[in-house]
């Protein structure tokens, strides 16, 4: 296994459903993102800020998963924090407070130690803290995941060009990949992240799934450039909150697990469906409940599960 660097937000979530609600969660892209990565390569490292307030059992958690806090930085401020409630059918929320607080001049700090890790996860903060971490990150050929989100698109558009020339892997939801290269069809948006930089593209479908598409000589689409996985089928949805960040984490953890720093199509499909599997635990309970429970064996039984279902002779 190789290690593991992650560098994104680390939040106090409050959220609401139709049925129910609880505060002061663990949240935020990273943590998520590391406890998914976690099941499978170790040592896994958190590169963030918290606050004063930030709840210690949040942490201890983190570190009973065998994450490294290192990287954690800690401020006399108030945590980056998140307040949020989904609607009928869970695919639609609203947004009632967002308190940047320590992340409003954040500059990432990647302690030397932790830097040669040769697979890199930019999970969603700013571009110009993406370009900061990995301007600091010094293995010689890292292979380099990155998420983003609308916000990016819209503020700091001409910052994220700037990390998708220097990432491997770009993971964005369907409505942002829309937004970002302006066109309905998914699969025209696909090919056209890839113009902008990366290798690899996934295109996050929520309960439908995901797309991957990678860049080749070959025009139109084929088994060796393009992947669509489907996600896997839940009786219900309590908190689809950081399932994005825990598909992110796990995708990029199965990768590390390989010991290698460069990965074909094949690897990357195989990382995408183990993505989908691991999300799906996220879902059923809030914040990182179920997401922090799970084991190995319940990961292996989801993925003979999803394969049955999903192949034909």
């Amino acid at each position: 296994m190789s290690p593991i660097i992650i560098g994104g937000t680390v939040a106090i979530d409050h959220v609401k459903t139709p049925t129910a609600e609880a505060a002061n969660l663990l949240g935020g892209s990273a943590s998520y993102a590391a406890l998914a990565a976690s099941y499978y390569t170790n040592p896994v490292h958190l590169v963030g800020i918290i606050g004063k307030d930030f709840p210690q059992e949040h942490l201890e958690l983190l570190e009973s998963r065998g994450i490294t806090l290192d990287g954690l930085e800690r401020s006399t401020g108030d945590s980056f924090s998140w307040s949020g409630e989904y609607h009928e059918n869970m695919n639609d929320r609203t947004t009632h407070q967002v308190d940047i607080n320590v992340l409003e001049n954040w500059s990432v700090k990647v302690p030397a130690a932790l830097a040669g890790a040769p697979v890199i996860i930019l999970a969603n903060m700013a571009p110009e803290n993406q370009i900061q971490m990995l301007d600091q990150c010094t293995a010689a050929h890292p292979f380099v995941v990155a998420d983003t989100m609308d916000l990016w698109i819209h503020i700091a558009n001409e910052r994220l060009h700037d990390v998708l020339k220097r990432i491997d892997l770009l993971v964005i939801n369907e409505s942002e990949a829309r937004e970002f290269v302006a066109t309905s069809n998914l699969v025209v948006a696909g090919q056209r992240l890839l113009a902008k930089g990366p290798r690899f593209v996934v295109i996050k479908l929520g309960e439908f799934g995901a797309m991957l598409f990678a860049a080749g000589d070959t025009p139109g689409l084929s088994s060796s450039n393009f992947f669509r996985c489907a996600a896997f089928p839940l009786h219900e949805v309590a908190d689809p909150t950081g399932a994005g960040d825990s598909f992110l984490g796990a995708l990029a953890g199965y990768l590390a697990a390989t010991g290698r720093d460069a990965f074909t199509f094949d690897d990357i499909r195989q990382a995408v469906v183990e993505g989908s599997v691991v999300a799906s635990f996220t879902c059923e309970a809030f914040s990182t409940r179920r997401l922090q429970e799970i084991t190995r064996a319940d990961i292996e039984l989801r993925l003979a599960f999803l394969k049955s279902i999903t192949h034909w002779p």
